[in-house]
């Protein structure tokens, strides 16, 4: 560790399959979920001395219940590492695993740290409901008309963005059906191998006539949510969710999602001292607020800064991971940064794999790095909206 500034790292992204809300992962707790992706982000690093990790970074979007008690901590420990190797959960809600990507670069950029671990965990099935255990809001949001928007629905922000910037409901449909077809074709050439670990879900399930628990296990081994059978003429049949007059459905928005992600940053002489293989460059990250009734427009106000902060053009990026919360938003991000549709989430997005809040941030991570270096894209970037009026951008180099 030194006081010199230094360049940050990857060496090492891994995620597990992302299952539905209430889905196959439904039993799974989120730590062991985090334990999961920590494992297999550090298998085959057998070089590493894991007492020299200097810290874990774990982004999640609702950070109690079966995810509270410092989550991070928690998981580290469940993975087996040793009790000297720290850990921290943040939140920035949707950017929370995009954040501690972040976090754990600017450790190393500063000298503060060699070795970090970045991880997102999320499991959307273990909260009661979307917004956590108990909503207790301030009620002076509701005496602020500039701030109300706090207090609006995700869905209803969508919809003030498809007005706003003339999203049709056809464009949205269509959207969600490529996102859906996108993944598919992913998942059938083997797109996402080098990032994805299988995972074993273990079900306790009793039995009434022999007053037993059998235990059964089965591999994971594919995201839940891409469907094959998803046509345009079903999406259009859906009735709009959030409002009776909206073009915002369940079909062309992303799915409630349970899963995990972790990378491992480090500097130039941890590499050299454990004999590392690097992956990527961390380059830069920003973050920038929208008025909170427009929240997925995010990315416009963060891009930008992402860009400029990397000495970078857009048309320098050859592949962008633009979470896809609503095709509305994503679609209006698309138009008003003109970003090339082609490089937008190559393997589809969060319509059809799924959107686990805290989790995705790395596990988009973890897709973009991986395919820009399968498909020589010398830059990446992950960009989103988030929740009360936010964006975040990162963008990182292809090694």
């Amino acid at each position: 560790m030194n006081n010199q500034r230094q360049e940050a790292f990857v060496v090492s992204a891994k995620r597990l399959p992302v299952g539905k809300k209430n889905g196959r992962l439904k039993s799974t707790r989120p730590d062991d979920l985090l334990a999961a992706a920590i494992q297999a982000c550090l298998a085959g690093l057998d070089n590493l001395d894991r007492n020299a990790i200097d810290d874990v970074i774990v982004g999640c979007a609702m950070p109690e219940a079966e995810q509270g008690m410092n989550m991070a901590r928690i998981g580290l420990l469940l993975a087996g590492l040793p009790q000297s190797v720290p850990g921290i959960t943040i939140n920035r809600f949707c950017a929370s695993g995009l954040q501690a990507v972040a976090d754990a670069a600017a450790r190393i950029q500063l000298g503060q740290a060699d070795l970090m671990i970045a991880a997102g965990a999320e499991s959307m099935s273990a909260m009661p409901q979307i917004m956590g255990n108990k909503i207790a809001m301030n009620p002076a949001i509701f005496e602020q008309s500039e701030h109300l928007g706090i207090a609006f629905g995700m869905g209803m922000t969508a919809e003030n963005v498809a007005r706003q910037w003339t999203i049709s409901r056809e464009d949205q449909d269509l959207f969600a059906l490529n996102s859906h077809t996108k993944a598919c074709t992913a998942i059938h050439a083997g797109e996402f191998s080098q990032e994805l670990t299988p995972f074993e879900v273990i079900s306790h399930l009793p039995d009434p006539d022999s007053a037993r628990v059998n235990i059964q296990r089965h591999q994971m081994t594919q995201d839940e949510g891409p469907r094959a059978d998803t046509a345009l003429e079903r999406l259009s049949a859906l009735r709009p969710v959030f409002h009776s007059k909206g073009s915002v459905t369940a079909g062309n928005s992303s799915q409630m999602s349970d899963g995990a992600a972790a990378l491992l940053l480090a500097s130039a002489s941890a590499i050299k001292t454990f004999g590392l293989t690097p992956i990527a460059r961390f380059v830069s990250y920003a973050v920038a607020g929208v008025p909170p009734e427009v929240m997925g427009i995010g990315p416009v106000a963060a891009i930008p800064k992402a860009l400029q902060r990397a000495g970078l053009r857009a048309s320098d990026v050859g592949w962008i991971e633009l979470n896809e919360a609503f095709a509305a938003q994503a679609l209006a991000v698309i138009r008003e940064c003109q970003l090339d549709p082609a490089i937008v989430n190559p393997l589809g997005g969060a319509i059809a794999a799924g959107h686990p809040l805290g989790a995705t941030g790395a596990i988009r991570s973890c897709t973009a790095i991986h395919g820009a270096r399968r498909h020589r894209k010398p830059y990446s970037m992950v960009s989103m909206c988030i929740g009360t009026g936010m964006g975040a951008a990162g963008i990182f180099e292809t090694l």
